[in-house]
C-alpha cells in the first residue's frame, strides 16, 4: 500500500450532511435532464400545427435521442473509467446544454433532429456517471435509498414537463418558448456537475472516499453465456419500454385529437404515469425484497398493459381508467426488471448484462418512434380523423401480448428447475449462483 493511499484511507469519511449536499447536486443535474427529454411530449402538437411536422418527424426527434443511447453504453463507460466520474459529469452536462441550444433555434426540422441527437448523445451516459456517483458516496450506507430520492427528484422533471401546458400556458403560443423554458432547466444539469466538482475535490483534500466501481461496459465474450431467462427478461425489457415511452411521444397528441382534451389536459393526464412511478416504485421494489414474486410481479404488470390501447381506441370511459391501469404496470415492471439481472447472471458479468440490455433497449425504442410516427402519417391520423389513430393503438396492443407472451415464459422457467430465484429470494434468504 503506497503512502497516499495510506494517508487517504486514515481521514474521516464524509460527514452525512456533505453526503447529502452532494447528493442534491447530482439530482439537480438528473432533474434537468429529465426535463428536456420529456418536454417535446406536450410540444409536439404545436411543432405539428406551426412548423407542419409529421407524426413521422415528432417520432425521428425522439428516435434521435434514443438511437446514440445504443452505442453510448460502451464508450461512456469507458470515458467515466479513464476521466473520472466529476469529469465525465461536466462533459456529458455541457454536451446535454449543446444539445438543447441546437434543438431550440432548430426551426428547420433537420437541425431540431441534430439537437436532440446531441443531446441523447450526453444524457444516457449523464445519468450513468450520476449513478456512479451516488454510489461512490453512498455504498455502504444508505445507497438504496439515495437512488430512490434520485430517481424520484429525476420524475419530478418528468412530471413538471408533462404539465408544462399549465404551468407555462402562456409560451405555448409559439414553439419555440417551450423549448426555451427546457434550456433553463438543462442548464441545472450543468450547475449540478459544477457543484459535484467543486464538493469532490474539497473532499478528496479533507476526507476519504470509495474509489469509483466498474461502469456497464461490454464484453461481448461474456454474452454467449448468459442462460434463457436472462434473454426472456431482455426481450421483456425492449417490448415493454418500445410500448411505454412511444406511446408517451404521441400521447398528449392523441388525447387531444382523438379524446378531444385540451393541451393542459393531456399533459395532466400523461403526467399521471410519472405520479405512478414516483410513488409506487419504491413501495414495489420493497415488497419484492420481502416476499420475492418478482416474476409473477411482471406477469401482472404486462398482463395490465394489454387492455389499456384497447379501452382507449373502442371505448368512451374516461381516459383516468386506462391510465391508471398504464400506471399500475409502469410501476410493477420497471420497479423488477433492472434488479432482476442481477439475480440471472454471475456478479462479474453484470455490467455486460446491463449493457446489453440497455443497448438493445433503445434499438427498440428508436424502432417503435419510426414505426408509430409512420402508422399516424399513413393512416392520416389528426383531430379532423381521429379513427387514423387506431393503426397506433394495434401496434401498442400487440407489444402488450407479446410482452405477456415473454413474462410468462420468463415465470414458467423459474418456478422450474432452472429457476434462479426470482421468485424465491428475499431480502431475509440467500442464494448462490
Amino acid at each position: 500500500m503506497s503512502v497516499a493511499q495510506t494517508a487517504r484511507e486514515s481521514r474521516p469519511d464524509p460527514t452525512k450532511f456533505y453526503r447529502w449536499l452532494v447528493l442534491m447536486f447530482l439530482s439537480l443535474a438528473m432533474f434537468g435532464n429529465y426535463y428536456f427529454y420529456d418536454a417535446l411530449e406536450p410540444l409536439a402538437k404545436l411543432l405539428q400545427d406551426q412548423l407542419h411536422f409529421s407524426a413521422q418527424n415528432i417520432g425521428m426527434l425522439q428516435a434521435a435521442y434514443s438511437f446514440p443511447n445504443i452505442f453510448t453504453v460502451v464508450l461512456g463507460g469507458i470515458l467515466i473509467d479513464r476521466i473520472g466520474t466529476r469529469k465525465a459529469l461536466l462533459i456529458f452536462s455541457v454536451l446535454c446544454l449543446i444539445g438543447a441550444v441546437i434543438t431550440a433555434f432548430g426551426a428547420a426540422f433537420p437541425l431540431m433532429v441534430a439537437g436532440r441527437f446531441v443531446f441523447g448523445m450526453g444524457a444516457e451516459s449523464l445519468i450513468v456517471a450520476i449513478t456512479t456517483g451516488v454510489a461512490k458516496w453512498f455504498k455502504g450506507k444508505e445507497l438504496s435509498f439515495a437512488l430512490g430520492i434520485n430517481l424520484m427528484i429525476a420524475r419530478g422533471g418528468t412530471f413538471l414537463a408533462q404539465n408544462s401546458p399549465s404551468w407555462a400556458k402562456g409560451a405555448y403560443n409559439y414553439w419555440q418558448n417551450p423549448w426555451l423554458i427546457g434550456v433553463g432547466f438543462v442548464a441545472l444539469c450543468v450547475v449540478g456537475a459544477v457543484g459535484y466538482y467543486i464538493l469532490e475535490v474539497r473532499a478528496e483534500k479533507q476526507s476519504s472516499l470509495a474509489p469509483e466501481g466498474e461502469q456497464d461496459k461490454i464484453v461481448f465474450a461474456d454474452v454467449k453465456a448468459f442462460n434463457l431467462s436472462y434473454w426472456y427478461l431482455v426481450g421483456l425489457c425492449v417490448v415493454f419500454y418500445s410500448a411505454i415511452f412511444p406511446f408517451e411521444t404521441f400521447a398528449v397528441t392523441y388525447f387531444v385529437d382523438a379524446k378531444h382534451t385540451s393541451l393542459q389536459l393531456g399533459g395532466w393526464m400523461l403526467s399521471t404515469l410519472t405520479m405512478f412511478t414516483m410513488i409506487g416504485t419504491p413501495i414495489v421494489g420493497l415488497f419484492s425484497d420481502k416476499v420475492g414474486r418478482r416474476a409473477t410481479i411482471m406477469l401482472l404488470g404486462t398482463l395490465l398493459l394489454i387492455p389499456v390501447f384497447l379501452l382507449m381506441a373502442y371505448t368512451n370511459v374516461t381516459l383516468y381508467v386506462p391510465m391508471a391501469m398504464l400506471g399500475f404496470a409502469f410501476t410493477l415492471v420497471p420497479a423488477i426488471i433492472w434488479p432482476s439481472v442481477a439475480y440471472l447472471v454471475p456478479q462479474r458479468t453484470l455490467g455486460t448484462a446491463l449493457g446489453v440490455m440497455t443497448m438493445i433497449q433503445n434499438l427498440g425504442m428508436t424502432g417503435m418512434n419510426e414505426i408509430l410516427g409512420k402508422a399516424n402519417d399513413a393512416a392520416g391520423a389528426s383531430a379532423t380523423n381521429p379513427g387514423g389513430y387506431l393503426a397506433m393503438m394495434k401496434i401498442l396492443t400487440v407489444m402488450g401480448f407479446i410482452g405477456f407472451g415473454l413474462a410468462f415464459l420468463l415465470r414458467q422457467r423459474e418456478v422450474g428447475s432452472k429457476g434462479h430465484g426470482l421468485e424465491t429470494i428475499t431480502a431475509n434468504s440467500s442464494a448462490t449462483m
